[in-house]
């Protein structure tokens, strides 16, 4: 499964929820699958989409909140788990799209084929599931609905040659109305 496979079926259970997306070809991919108001697209700051998303889930604590992160992005900033498991937000549902590279800067290798990011996610307080196969993310989705604490999602996926286009927003533009987009009933 790639990213994007991986992802389509994702929003198909999420509906118009808040997504904070990191940065590269995980926003791209968003964008070009379901470009929404509530999408809030990391156009750079490489590995702060988890950091953002918590700040947005602790403001925002009857919404469930959404954070799409990539091994390379998560492992540049471990420390916001520890602050996620600290603080203990109940609506955060961070998933982590696993296939071991940097892959919007070229596929470089990350440590996550040695290290699991699974194990990080247990330590730091958060529901965790690792996902290798289709069948096992859309039944995911059924079981994180009655959970009451942060979840992370690992997904296993490959690396792809599948490209998305560029977010054609303007900064500005994706934060106001993200901004704007939390303050509507669910």
């Amino acid at each position: 499964m790639i990213r994007k496979e991986a992802m389509k079926i994702i929003l198909d259970q999420i509906a118009l929820s808040p997504i904070i997306s990191a940065n590269g070809f995980m926003s791209r991919d968003l964008f070009e699958l379901k470009e929404k108001i509530s999408n809030f697209y990391m156009i750079g700051s490489m590995g702060l989409a988890s950091s953002i998303g918590l700040g947005v889930a602790l403001k925002n604590p009857r919404k469930k909140i959404y954070v799409f992160d990539g091994d390379g992005n998560i492992l540049m900033n471990l420390g916001s788990l520890v602050t996620t498991g600290y603080l203990c937000p109940k609506n955060l549902i961070h998933i982590i799209f696993d296939n071991n590279s940097h892959e919007s800067t070229g596929g470089q290798p990350t440590a996550s084929n040695e290290i699991e990011l699974s194990k990080f996610g247990q330590v730091c307080n958060y529901k965790v599931f690792t996902i290798t196969d289709k069948t096992s993310l859309k039944n995911c989705f059924k079981k994180i609905k009655k959970i009451n604490q942060s979840v992370m999602i690992v997904i296993k996926i490959s690396k792809s040659d599948v490209r998305s286009h560029r977010v054609s927003l303007k900064p500005e533009f994706i934060k106001k109305r993200f901004m704007n987009s939390l303050k509507l009933k669910k």
